[in-house]
């Protein structure tokens, strides 16, 4: 095991730098993510540490060595990729074991590695099997295995469930943690998908236009978004965000929306009476009841465990989620009260966290 400290990484295509400057450092053992919307530069990043990509600039170091100039087999890392990349024609033992194989490692240590990887994702059955006789969560178990074996000091998966369904999907978020739980084997996982990232992760880079927006604990990004581009894309239903400005009146902070309408505000920032913001409140963050505040029913979801509320409030969309069962038609006036100690704020220009 080993830990990774990405410092100033730049990543340029001729003029074009699309990498700005990423500094990362990754804890000995610890599972991080890479995560933000498609050309982010997440996978770029993880391509850069694995020696896939050369590196424009910085500096880029796996346990004591700089390894910018690395070629990948000398790294000790291993890499799991979207696409399954097991030969077709051997079978699950052999794929996992070619790697070992090409590196003349003893046939018995070879078969012996090989068990044990097997042993830890369930494939003793299929050792003898072939790509085309497995599901593709099989095939994904296949794949990590092949990883194992070689024992790295790092893991690397580049979007490893694309390819799977929904349900598949779930399995497999639950399988990879365990397996970091149980290997404690430095990982960087790269994801879109920021449900996979909440679930899985130690902790959480959230990557845009090839920059930092934030880095910490899912929770913490969950719960202190330091700007609007991370408070939208953390959640789902994402955050809803009205616009306005902040006002005081009689000492009494509050949130006037673009129509007048009035939010309620547990405190702002000093000296930012009439200034123009968002104010961010999560869907579950809403509760039913009170007269302050009311939203005009557009669609009602209830999907058994929870009711989601698309509504209209102040002139803009918000979506509420609620545990009860709600009986409201469309275009009724249904009250919806924000928990005040969940209310977010952020500057309308900047995007910044006021709060």
């Amino acid at each position: 095991m080993a830990s990774v400290d990405v410092v100033d990484i730049r990543k340029s295509y001729g003029l074009q730098e699309v990498i700005h400057g990423v500094s990362i450092g990754i804890a000995d053992g610890e599972f991080v993510t890479l995560v933000g919307p498609s050309g982010c530069g997440k996978s770029t990043l993880l391509r850069m540490i694995a020696g896939l990509e050369p590196i424009s600039g910085g500096s880029l170091r796996i346990g004591e060595r700089v390894v910018n100039d690395l070629p990948p087999r000398d790294r000790d890392i291993a890499m799991v990729f979207q696409s399954y990349a097991l030969y077709p024609h051997k079978t699950v033992a052999e794929n996992m074991g070619f790697a070992l194989k090409m590196k003349h490692t003893p046939r018995p240590e070879v078969e012996a590695r090989v068990k044990r990887a097997a042993e830890i994702l369930d494939l003793m059955p299929y050792l003898s099997r072939y790509p085309r006789q497995l599901s593709g969560g099989q095939r994904q178990r296949v794949a990590m295995g092949r990883a194992i074996v070689r024992d790295p000091a790092v893991f690397l998966f580049d979007e490893p469930l694309s390819n799977l369904d929904a349900k598949l999907r779930v399995q497999m978020r639950a399988e990879i943690k365990e397996l970091h739980m149980r290997l404690q084997t430095t990982t960087i996982y790269v994801t879109h998908d920021q449900i996979e990232a909440m679930t899985m992760a130690d902790r959480i880079v959230v990557l845009h236009d090839g920059i930092v927006e934030q880095i910490g604990s899912p929770l913490d990004l969950y719960d202190r978004p330091a700007n609007l581009f991370v408070a939208g894309f953390i959640g789902s239903p994402a955050m809803n965000m009205l616009k306005g400005r902040i006002r005081t009146n009689a000492g009494k902070p509050g949130f006037e929306t673009d129509d007048g309408t009035v939010l309620p505000l547990a405190s702002a920032p000093a000296g930012a009476d009439g200034r123009p913001a968002i104010y961010g409140i999560r869907p579950e963050h809403f509760s039913l009841g009170g007269a302050d505040v009311a939203a005009r029913v557009s669609v009602i979801e209830p999907t058994g465990a929870e009711t989601q509320v698309f509504a209209q409030l102040a002139g803009q969309k918000v979506v509420g989620v609620f545990r009860e069962r709600v009986a409201a038609a469309p275009g009724e006036m249904l009250p919806m009260t924000p928990d005040l100690a969940a209310v977010h704020l952020f500057d309308a220009e900047s995007g910044q966290r006021l709060n």
